[in-house]
């Protein structure tokens, strides 16, 4: 079992940064996939980055390559998700996410290959 906790949103302007962090609890909290999902007032939940439990692989949507990184410590059981030149369409609702098979070489993009989630962190971004 692992617990996802999510921090590190807020209300900023455009072109402003944020680090959100996803601490992960559990035995083997540090041996899984992540993924970082996020939901927009009125959509669905879309795919924005996913990292290997290894950190050595990732992947990102296209709406946030260049200006958005996924990383990890696992000595720390943190996940990260430094963003960048934000805009107001990134404004939603960040939802870290794990995978539950331990040690994989993947990453994964849909949310059916992900088995626990956090609470979910608000981002907003004004123009």
């Amino acid at each position: 079992q692992v617990q996802l906790v999510e921090s590190g949103g807020g209300l900023v302007q455009a072109g402003d940064s944020l680090r959100l962090s996803c601490a992960a609890s559990g035995r083997t909290a540090s041996n899984h996939a992540m993924g970082w999902f996020r939901q927009a007032p009125g959509k669905e939940r879309e795919f924005v980055a996913t990292i290997t439990w290894s950190g050595l692989s990732t992947y990102y949507a296209d709406s946030v390559k260049g200006r958005f990184t996924i990383s990890r410590v696992n000595a720390k059981n943190t996940v990260y998700l430094q963003m960048n030149s934000l805009k107001p369409e990134d404004t939603a609702v960040y939802y870290c996410a794990a995978h539950s098979e331990q040690y994989s070489s993947r990453y994964y993009l849909a949310e059916s290959d992900y088995d626990y989630w956090g609470q979910g962190t608000q981002v907003t971004v004004s123009s």
